[in-house]
């Protein structure tokens, strides 16, 4: 048989082939490894407690979790910052006529609504018109506000409102979000409420809402990254909102593992949530604080007239220890009737009531008000020292009113603690100014006018339940709404804040704040100082919960 030497050449060099190649694999195999890096995908799971009545940000005032969300998903012409100062949100820009009494937007270009649609200023003159409506659904105040207002379209990105005298807080109202006129064509005022866009609404904010969804039946409502605002993508591809009925349910659904977060950790549970090795705490300042407000009407008692007495009183207050023993620390100290967040707050003009009883008895001996030999009660010839304290009747509020009544009377007062079974009947009583000391928690508001709640005006149609009457303090506060410059203003309110003061009509008990629990299981989540419910989503972009495997070369181990 004849050989074929080239068929021979040819199968020897294939299996020389396939010998190196076989010794090449395991030289390059020693040589790599597996590593884990983070990975796209996951939903990231928060608890709130409460549910959602509409996603529609000019029917949310009533409702916390509507507030929230709406937040997230919506965005007005401007916005406050940390420092209270108005800032450009879907407007860039904005000037104020020489008279006070016309304002002029220009909205930013090229936004876009969540559906892809372009935001125009059609957009905001329709949701202003929709609040001037008298069928408008949302609250009386707030329709009362714009009807007193003249909208204009300019052009596709000019908006103009025209003020009937001028009225510097009107700022706070174009910070409310603005809806999609093409959305909702054909939907009124009178129809507006029952919209099926409340439950599927398109906004132009950092997070969109998920189409198909039914939170009343589910409990759980799917938010999607908002492409245009996380430019750079997201590692977590949907943000849940899980919703319970109390915090305790809210904590069990956390400990088991079904959520990562919790939205606000209460006082009450903050010891067992602070407990949990794989929790992280995050504690932020709320825009609100808790106020003892003194009746100085002549329905309120004899003795708080006197501003001896309430500064006394303010002296004998521990709410260091109020604040440590009721709120589990969660409160921060405070004076006066604005949070350091507004440019208003000017500590410089207050008097700091540090825990003083000493000087507090030797205040109220000074001001006739002597404790009898073996009494309790301190009296004033005939007349004994005795206080009404009203207050609501959750755990929170009763346990502040016992502390401040423990407090007061180791100084000899009668306090007496009335309780409101709700808060339409605490504010009923405070109408009524039936009680001598209140204890009422305050929405702080990101512009520093009072004039509704401290001006004289105000004692009959306002908000001034203890019936404060100082004509300076109410002629400042009217000067302060009048004008336009925050520069200017500034002193008006200094004016205010000397008045509040030297007289005391309320003293501030603390600052609440917000505690957000966030599983460790949440891989590089970093929470700054929370000032909006978006800023604690800031980082978002880094945040990831899965991981994959990948195959690297190996580091050679240093011998040396």
């Amino acid at each position: 048989m004849k050989i074929n030497l080239r068929w021979q050449l040819l199968l020897a060099a294939m299996g020389l082939g396939l010998v190196l190649a076989l010794l090449s694999y395991q030289v390059q195999s020693a040589s790599l490894c597996t590593t884990r890096v983070p990975a796209t995908g996951g939903t990231f799971a928060e608890g709130i407690v409460g549910i959602p009545q509409s996603l529609n940000p000019l029917l949310s005032d009533s409702y916390p979790v509507d507030r929230e969300l709406v937040s997230l998903i919506f965005d007005g012409l401007t916005r406050y910052d940390e420092s209270g100062q108005l800032v450009p949100g879907l407007a860039e820009s904005w000037t104020v006529s020489e008279d006070g009494l016309t304002i002029q937007f220009r909205l930013r270009p090229g936004v876009t609504w969540h559906d892809g649609e372009p935001f125009t200023a059609d957009d905001v003159v329709f949701t202003y018109r929709l609040m001037q409506d008298d069928a408008f659904p949302g609250p009386a105040a707030l329709r009362t506000l714009w009807q007193s207002v003249t909208v204009n379209k300019l052009d596709d990105l000019g908006v103009e409102i025209v003020l009937p005298q001028p009225y510097s807080p009107f700022w706070a109202a174009t910070t409310r979000g603005i809806l999609p006129a093409h959305q909702l064509e054909g939907v009124t005022a009178v129809s507006l409420a029952a919209s099926s866009f409340n439950q599927q609404p398109v906004g132009t904010g950092p997070f969109m809402v998920a189409p198909g969804q039914n939170w009343d039946e589910t409990h759980r409502l799917q938010l999607t990254p908002n492409p245009t605002y996380w430019r750079s993508g997201t590692k977590i591809n949907t943000l849940e909102f899980r919703f319970y009925p109390d915090e305790t349910t809210l904590l069990a659904a956390f400990e088991a593992g079904n959520i990562q977060a919790m939205n606000r950790v209460g006082q009450t549970l903050l010891p067992q949530a602070a407990a949990d090795p794989d929790v992280r705490l995050f504690t932020a300042p709320e825009p609100d604080f808790t106020t003892l407000l003194f009746n100085l009407t002549e329905s309120g008692s004899p003795a708080l007239q006197d501003i001896a007495v309430r500064q006394a009183l303010a002296y004998g207050l521990d709410r260091v220890r109020l604040v440590d023993d009721v709120l589990n620390g969660q409160g921060l100290p405070l004076e006066g009737p604005y949070l350091p967040s507004n440019w208003a707050y000017n500590p410089s003009l207050l008097t700091a009531y540090s825990y003083q009883p000493v000087t507090a008895t030797a205040m109220l001996d000074a001001a006739g008000w002597g404790l009898p030999e073996g009494g309790t009660v301190r009296q004033q010839g005939e007349e004994a020292m005795t206080v009404r304290l009203l207050a609501l009747g959750d755990e929170r509020s009763q346990g502040l009113a016992q502390g401040v009544a423990a407090d007061w009377s180791a100084l000899g007062v009668d306090v007496a603690v009335e309780t409101a079974v709700s808060t339409t009947e605490l504010y009923q009583k405070l109408a009524a100014r039936e009680f001598d000391v209140a204890l009422v928690d305050v929405v702080g508001s990101d512009d520093p006018d009072l004039y509704d709640f401290w001006s004289q005006e105000a004692i009959v149609r306002g908000q001034n339940y203890g019936g404060w009457n100082n004509r300076r303090a109410s002629e400042a506060l009217e000067n302060g709404r009048e004008t336009w410059p925050t520069t200017d203003r500034q002193p008006f309110y200094n004016t205010f804040l000397r008045q509040f003061n030297s007289d005391l009509p309320a003293i501030t008990l603390y600052q609440h704040v917000y505690t957000y629990a966030l599983s460790k299981n949440v891989n590089d989540a970093e929470i700054g100082r929370i000032f909006r419910p978006i800023d604690r989503y800031l980082t978002f972009s880094d945040w990831f919960l899965l991981y994959r495997d990948v195959t690297v070369i190996c580091q050679e181990e240093d011998v040396s």
